[in-house]
């Protein structure tokens, strides 16, 4: 007789093999309970990231299961980017609808703990900037506190606009090329242009990723497709 759903070994075995990073003071879905967790803030720590890695490091398939918004998951993933890291499996469980949840149809809650801890591991686009920040979930992009944003973008050789719009937006996706881009002008949203890279030339400008904006105005901002992909589990 076969095995049935509830007495194959597969999530008992994967649940030996993997860990959640609870970023932030977010309820814990009842699938992953039971599960070793270490509690970090909103944005985690790398230190605590770094604690972790050994412990993931002593399985053949570690998985980190990212419970958190997508700040939290894009810091992460940028810290196992810039650490060479990037063969870990990440599991995504945010509590409430996100732009990355759309991006990699993640679902939320327990719904996407189940999947976070049975689905399989796929090669996933990496969409970083020229800051080697990771973006999950989406950027916008305005001039400088709120106004309109002048100059030129490209998304690969494809001009998006000259002048002046009231923002740029910027999301990765889940299939090839890797990112994506669109801007505003007024109320009109233009249709989104798809490519490896996204860049922008201005006379200044503020970048928000993933809800968190920069500190400084910048000249320039480019989005693309890093070289290696992320291990993304649904």
């Amino acid at each position: 007789m076969g095995d049935t759903p509830s007495t194959r070994p597969r999530r008992v075995y994967r649940s030996l093999s993997t860990h959640v990073l609870r970023c932030g003071d977010l309820p814990v879905p009842i699938a992953l309970a039971s599960l070793p967790t270490t509690q970090t803030d909103r944005l985690p720590d790398v230190a605590v990231i770094d604690e972790l890695l050994p412990v993931l490091a002593a399985d053949s398939l570690p998985r980190l299961i990212v419970l958190g918004d997508d700040a939290g998951l894009a810091c992460v993933l940028t810290h196992l980017m810039r650490t060479e890291r990037l063969h870990v499996e990440i599991g995504y469980v945010p509590v409430e609808t996100t732009y990355a949840s759309r991006v990699y149809q993640t679902g939320t809650g327990n719904a996407a703990a189940k999947a976070a801890l049975d689905g399989r591991a796929v090669e996933t686009p990496l969409i970083r900037d020229d800051t080697g920040t990771v973006l999950v979930g989406r950027a916008c992009i305005t001039g400088v506190e709120g106004a309109k944003l002048e100059g030129e973008a490209y998304v690969d050789d494809t001009l998006l606009f000259t002048g002046t719009v009231k923002t740029m937006l910027i999301s990765p996706t889940m299939a090839m090329p890797g990112v994506r881009a669109r801007v505003r002008k007024g109320l009109r949203k233009r249709r989104w242009v798809a490519g490896r890279a996204a860049q922008l030339g201005t006379p200044g400008a503020v970048v928000m990723r993933d809800g968190i904006t920069t500190e400084r105005t910048v000249p320039r901002s480019t989005f693309y497709r890093f070289e290696q992909p992320w291990l993304l589990v649904r």
